[in-house]
């Protein structure tokens, strides 16, 4: 028979077995949780205990082993880091690792607890690579945009300092015109550069239907006047038929203007610049002849580049800016399309520019 105080003592067992099973639950969903938020994370995570075992790491960190290299070389570095927040003091180490592909890897440890009560150290193995690149871009950028604005604007200063203590109207009237000319040159590259700006930053603007015919056919308007001031000839032939692209129609006629100027530019007198629209399977092709000077072999590889010219002096006799080809590449890319280009020297170049044709 059981008695009253037996029972008692029995519920008390089985709500004090429920409650530790309740904890215990409790602990374990608290578990998957922190494994599942770890491994959301971009970094990789390594945690060790107060005697320095491993006691957690993440996804990312995992994934790290997959290259034997960069798992041993991470591994050491991690190590000495570790090594050091076990003395109370948080440690930072950056890996270069030369690839291919070069990726740059900060390295971060700090202890965990307090310093009389320690718990262990917890690791951050972060990749910094596309940060890196992007820093380098923006101070490239940042010089090259000084260097190319300091010749107009230097050019400019001497031009009119000259001109205070002129007195021939014939001397007056050619600084002047080398005045206007520097002013151009000055304002070209600043508007090249806000195209530039523009379409890096905001990708598609404007996503609508395009017929590429009112494309090439507002393109070719455009470099028609400095095309016939250096005696080239524009022909435009195509499409056959309306041909439709889904993208920025801004941008897109930024593109081929940019494809047929810096064709005019390199072409000599009296000869012929092509542009051809046309389609080829599920892409829309636009290609762009010309019958100039040609790019050399080694040059073929940067000149989509910001700022790269093949032929310097030919670009400040023709006011390039070298943003042109950058711009359309830009365009390609956030039209999902690519920009190509062949050519050989003292017989022209040809780049086509293919784009995905709008499905109906």
């Amino acid at each position: 028979m059981t008695t009253p105080l037996r029972r008692h003592r029995s519920d008390e067992a089985d709500r004090a077995l429920r409650d530790a099973q309740q904890t215990a639950a409790d602990a374990l969903s608290e578990t998957v949780r922190l494994r599942r938020a770890l491994d959301a994370l971009t970094a990789a995570i390594v945690i060790h205990d107060a005697k320095g075992q491993l006691v957690l790491r993440n996804r990312q960190h995992a994934e790290l082993d997959a290259n034997r290299h960069v798992a041993a070389l991470v591994a050491a570095a991690v190590e000495k880091a570790v090594a050091s927040a076990q003395d109370g003091t948080a440690a930072t180490q950056t890996l270069e690792l030369h690839g291919p592909p070069p990726r740059t890897l900060d390295i971060t440890a700090v202890p965990l607890g307090a310093p009389e009560m320690p718990l262990g150290t917890i690791a951050f193995v972060e990749d910094i690579s596309e940060r890196r690149r992007l820093e380098s871009v923006r101070k490239d950028f940042a010089a090259n945009v000084s260097h190319e604005l300091r010749t107009p604007i230097g050019a400019l200063g001497v031009l009119a300092e000259t001109l205070v203590d002129e007195d021939d109207p014939e001397v007056v009237r050619r600084l002047a015109k080398h005045i206007m000319s520097e002013a151009e040159r000055a304002g070209r590259l600043i508007e090249d550069l806000l195209d530039l700006s523009r379409i890096e930053a905001g990708g598609v603007l404007v996503e609508t239907s395009v017929d590429i015919a009112s494309v090439v056919n507002t393109a070719a308007d455009r470099v028609a006047a400095p095309a016939a001031q250096r005696d080239v000839k524009v022909l435009v032939t195509g499409p056959d038929m309306s041909t439709v692209v889904l993208g920025d129609e801004r941008q897109l006629v930024s593109a081929v203007v940019n494809l047929l100027d810096n064709a005019v530019k390199y072409s000599e007198p009296g000869s012929v610049v092509t542009l051809e629209a046309g389609i080829d399977r599920r892409w829309v092709v636009v290609r762009v002849c010309d019958q100039g000077i040609g790019i050399p072999a080694r040059d073929l590889e940067r000149i989509f580049e910001r700022f790269y010219r093949v032929d310097r002096a030919r670009s400040r006799e023709t006011g390039g800016t070298g943003l042109g080809l950058s711009i359309v590449r830009h365009v390609a890319t956030n039209h999902g399309g690519t920009v190509s280009v062949y050519s050989r020297e003292g017989e022209g170049s040809t780049f086509t520019l293919r784009l995905p044709k709008a499905t109906r």
